[in-house]
């Protein structure tokens, strides 16, 4: 699972930096790889990082990938898992997720 926020419609730059050094190791070659966005407006950076994934072969598992709108909302940990429509999109990509692990 990876999330980043987006700086200038990019990910970033530390996040870039490390998988910039594991391109040629193959540490992402055919993993699955689940992408969690925090922002509505994080679009660009989000597609970006699938891109990047992709190309290091990682398997990025599209219909787990999520988008929870909990940019600016104050929540934590504990009001996203007490917010039912977050716990619940957040669940089921989760599990959807695990079974891809298997």
């Amino acid at each position: 699972m990876i999330s980043s926020p987006e700086y200038a419609h990019g990910i970033a730059g530390s996040l870039k930096n490390g998988l910039d050094w594991l391109v040629g190791s193959g540490e992402f070659v055919h993993k699955p790889v689940m992408l969690i966005n925090a922002s509505l407006r994080a679009t660009i950076a989000q597609a970006s990082l699938a891109e990047i994934l992709t190309t290091m072969a990682a398997k990025v598992i599209n219909p787990c990938c999520i988008t929870l709108p909990i940019m600016g909302s104050g929540l934590d940990a504990t009001g996203i898992v007490d917010t039912p429509e977050l716990a619940e999109v957040l669940a089921r990509s989760l599990s959807d997720f695990a079974k891809h692990l298997h």
